[in-house]
């Protein structure tokens, strides 16, 4: 087994190799504004690292989210890109489940947030490191205070909200060496992960103008 893990669902542009053992190699940048410049770089760096060409991967492994519209993409459509190219499966896995299983919270509940743009964060409780609770969703922290008060917190969305969260731990953003060992360890029980496809969870930034009018010739 050789998984390439990689995700840009958060600021962080993240990317690893797993041989199914350990994470051989591992890259992690955050810079919210440069996905897509910074991912197939990463993805190179992290190949030379570990002395091996891409087409020794024999899986690929994207972070499908929740996230912004933007990010999220760009790490999903390289993922079903080399998935394509090299002829091996794509598996995805909720961003907030790496997180969650990188948290150095011994014992739970607790709750992983990340940063949903809008005043909003994107979250969901957890009963341990490998057990989510609940479905990942969105909402503004003062709607769902009381959902999670007295829970501890992981991730950049409890950072950012510590009337929400006062416990809040590390890590802030989702690395894809977890992202990786997760799915290494789920692939060899025999489980079943999520197909690539985005949680989006709302409607992207970007829209139609509304009245557009059309300015090309009958």
């Amino acid at each position: 087994m050789l998984l390439l893990a990689l995700d840009t669902a958060t600021p962080a542009v993240t990317v690893a190799l797993h041989d199914g053992g350990d994470v051989i190699a591992s890259s992690s940048q955050v810079d919210a504004r440069r996905h897509g410049e910074l991912l197939l770089p990463a993805v190179d760096r992290v190949l030379a690292e570990a002395g091996l060409r891409l087409d020794a991967v024999t899986g690929i492994v994207v972070g499908i989210g929740p996230g912004p519209y933007t990010g999220l993409r760009v790490g999903l459509m390289t993922a079903d890109t080399f998935g394509l190219a090299l002829g091996v499966p794509v598996h995805g896995v909720c961003t907030l489940d790496g997180l969650a299983y990188a948290s150095d919270i011994e014992k739970g509940p607790f709750v992983v947030a990340t940063d949903a743009r809008r005043k909003e964060v994107y979250w969901a409780t957890y009963a341990d490191s490998r057990t989510r609770l609940t479905d990942p969703a969105v909402d503004r922290p003062a709607d769902i205070a009381e959902r999670v008060a007295g829970l501890p917190a992981v991730g950049a969305g409890a950072l950012l909200y510590p009337d929400t969260f006062p416990s809040a731990h590390e890590p802030e953003n989702v690395s894809a060496a977890a992202l990786a060992a997760l799915a290494a360890e789920r692939l060899a029980a025999g489980l079943e992960l999520p197909a690539p496809r985005p949680l989006y969870l709302r409607r992207p930034d970007a829209q139609v103008p509304k009245n557009y009018k059309v300015v090309t010739p009958k």
